[in-house]
């Protein structure tokens, strides 16, 4: 037996990943599948069609015959309502989601007795690591950050020996110590920067130093559920606002990483901080998208905020789309190692990996904070 597995094309205009690349199309086929490419989906990521069909890829340029019979369904954004419209009951969409902004297309999903599998909720386990889509793009972001800042400093990152005197290297801080602020810290340092990291979580101090930074400590410890940082007291964000206030004044560049998924992104330097930057100082808030870690950032814009260029990216990992969707695209395959067996898919509902990654299946939405949302009612398990 075969299923066949839907590659689709983003529709998106800032999007240029895809979700499978050949190579791994290749990987996959052998887990007995056949895959179909939404015609010209791999070509703003570099991947032609060409490429697609000597590995075994065919295309075809309907979307609504591309879905109508597929078993799976694989993309990088959420799809339209349309195109979920489309599939046949008992498809497995394989794509991020973000349900909390995405009510309309949950209950499509739902409605149209969807099994989802919503790639930002996979469980951030050692055993789900290879699966794990967030961190693999996050990775990329932040190593794509500080190149993005460092195109608008008008200063070099390392220091430089000329005839006529020495420059001093740059001196960069960023704030963040997660998957992207690690990989920003290991991109600035490697570039020569002076690099300065921050967390709110104390844990992260050993991680920034093993990639050649200082950790500032401000002293709290604000650890919370799931690897991620929990909200601040007001004493708490005072404190910390003291003494991080000294170390943004003396950055040349900034970049902030901070974020909690479903809610608006934390407020990390306030005007008053800005302010007090130098001229032509550079920050670069990674969390401009869900409405920045920064005070004046807007999503998709590069703008002046006193002293300050405020770059506010809005999909980092897409500026190196071929990468990117290498990454994601074994993601996926990891994934589906999981559920598909000799061209039978057959999810385990048990395994919390499974469990955890699934937001709708059999006409139900099977994720409880999601369906609080969407439904106000506890959510049913798959």
């Amino acid at each position: 037996m075969t299923v066949k597995i839907a590659i689709l094309k983003e529709t998106q205009p800032d999007e240029r990943r895809v979700a499978m690349i050949p190579a791994v199309a290749q990987r996959i086929a052998k887990l007995g599948a056949n895959l179909v490419l939404e015609q010209g989906a791999g070509s703003a990521a570099t991947y032609t069609d060409d490429a697609y069909t000597k590995a075994e890829v065919t295309q075809e340029p309907d979307t609504g015959k591309l879905v109508a019979d597929a078993d799976i369904v694989l993309s990088v954004q959420p799809p339209s309502v349309e195109t979920v419209k489309q599939m046949k009951p008992g498809a497995l969409l394989v794509s991020f989601i973000y349900a909390q902004t995405q009510p309309d297309l949950v209950k499509a999903l739902r409605d149209g007795k969807i099994t989802t599998f919503a790639m930002e909720l996979i469980p951030r386990i050692s055993r789900a690591q290879a699966m794990d889509a967030l961190s693999s793009q996050a990775a990329l972001a932040g190593y794509y950050a500080p190149l993005l800042g460092s195109v608008h400093m008008q200063k070099i990152l390392p220091m430089m020996t000329t005839a006529v005197g020495s420059l001093r290297a740059a001196r960069v801080l960023v704030m963040g110590l997660g998957v992207a602020g690690l990989q920003a810290l290991a991109t600035a340092h490697r570039l020569g920067a002076v690099c300065e990291g921050y967390d709110v979580r104390p844990e992260t101090k050993e991680e920034a130093e093993s990639v050649g930074a200082k950790f500032v400590d401000t002293g709290i410890d604000a650890r919370g559920a799931g690897g991620y940082a929990r909200e601040l007291t007001a004493d708490e964000k005072a404190k910390v606002r003291a003494t991080l206030s000294q170390h943004i004044a003396q950055a040349d560049l900034i970049i902030t990483t901070a974020a909690v998924p479903g809610r608006k992104a934390p407020r990390l330097i306030d005007a008053e901080q800005l302010a007090d930057m130098k001229e032509g100082s550079v920050v670069v808030d990674m969390g401009a998208p869900n409405g920045g870690n920064c005070e004046g950032t807007k999503a998709g814009e590069t703008i002046k905020v006193g002293p300050v260029v405020m770059v506010g990216p809005t999909n980092l990992p897409s500026s190196l789309a071929a990468q990117a969707s290498e990454l994601y695209a074994k993601n996926i395959y990891n994934l589906l190692e999981q559920v598909l067996h000799d061209g039978v898919l057959k999810p385990d509902f048990t395994d919390e990996v499974i469990t955890g990654t699934t937001l709708t299946h059999d006409g139900k939405i099977t994720n409880a904070a999601i369906q609080k949302v969407i439904e106000g009612t506890p959510a049913e398990k798959a």
